[in-house]
């Protein structure tokens, strides 16, 4: 049977540039814990700015920017910080630099050059364009949770999961060496705390991974972003190949929360919990879910949406 391709679709839209963005690119194939940290390859981000200049609407707009602002301030006085993100497309973290870098402001041009986004390596390992779309930007890999526990569900042997396992832990080892290296160079880490992109009727994409409250103990600040707009969504025809993600052209707004005191809200949100809560620190990742939704549920409304 013949597949239903869209005209719109990531891969038909923009395969004249793949030539280029093939020939530029870099970034290495396969992770492990020597190249988890990787700068942003500035000649693929071209490729991908002609995306985003294609599909963003001209009214999309980073939204509360004194708060982006003040978290700027913040870690330009010494705070470690963090960005906790919505999200709903590859095109996520691509916009927040995009937007902060033509924002017209020194600050706001710095900021995005400080950002360092926590990437699975799926990213890098999937699909040479993909990588070539990915390695626009500055990441620290990881190995994530959720690809070792479909390793576990697998018909691998034994003796293959445990040679996996092992493996992911010298790659999310070397990425948390590496995480700190980029807080004391004072850049800023952006995480997207449910860890997949959300897919509609599928709720548990839009949990949050339990392991995102040890991020709350590494670090000093945080803003949560929360992102109205699509300009990529993904192809209910093909939902795990990126390239068939389909091209919008959409108003998105980034938002952010006021200055958050990571101890602060973690240690408030702890006492809210009941003493024999089997699973404290996922209620605390929740209560971070759950703002961020209301954040983007009061923003939806004021939205030029398409």
């Amino acid at each position: 049977m013949a597949e239903n391709v869209s005209s719109n679709e990531l891969g038909v839209l923009y395969k004249p540039l793949f030539a280029g963005l093939l020939q530029n690119s870099t970034a290495p194939a396969v992770i492990d814990e020597t190249n988890v940290y990787q700068e942003a390859n500035l000649k693929t981000r071209e490729y991908m700015n002609t995306v985003l200049q294609d599909s963003m609407l001209p009214s999309s707009h980073l939204g509360n920017i004194e708060n982006f602002k003040a978290f700027y301030d913040a870690v330009q006085s010494g705070k470690r910080g963090l960005i906790l993100m919505e999200h709903y497309t590859n095109l996520d973290l691509p916009e927040i630099i995009y937007m902060l870098a033509n924002e017209g402001s020194d600050w706001a041009k710095d900021f995005s050059d400080k950002i360092v986004a926590i990437a699975g390596m799926k990213l890098n390992e999937a699909h040479p364009l993909v990588r070539a779309w990915t390695e626009a930007f500055t990441r620290v890999v990881i190995y994530p949770s959720r690809s070792l526990n479909n390793v576990e569900e697998s018909s691998m042997t034994e003796e293959e999961k445990a040679a996996e396992e092992a493996k992911s832990k010298k790659i999310n080892f070397a990425a948390m060496r590496a995480m700190d290296a980029c807080k004391k160079r004072g850049q800023v880490i952006l995480v997207f705390p449910a860890g997949t992109r959300y897919r509609p009727g599928v709720e548990e994409t839009k949990r949050g991974l339990r392991e995102i409250d040890s991020y709350l103990r590494l670090f000093d600040v945080m803003i949560l972003v929360s992102n109205n707009g699509n300009c990529l969504r993904i192809n209910p025809e093909d939902t795990n190949n990126m390239l068939r993600d389909l091209v919008t052209k959409d108003e998105v707004v980034l938002t952010a929360s006021p200055v958050i005191e990571c101890k602060k809200f973690r240690d408030e949100e702890l006492a809210k919990i009941p003493a024999d809560d089997p699973d404290p620190k996922q209620k605390v990742v929740d209560a971070i879910m759950a703002y961020l939704q209301k954040q983007h549920d009061e923003v939806e409304p004021t939205r030029n949406a398409h």
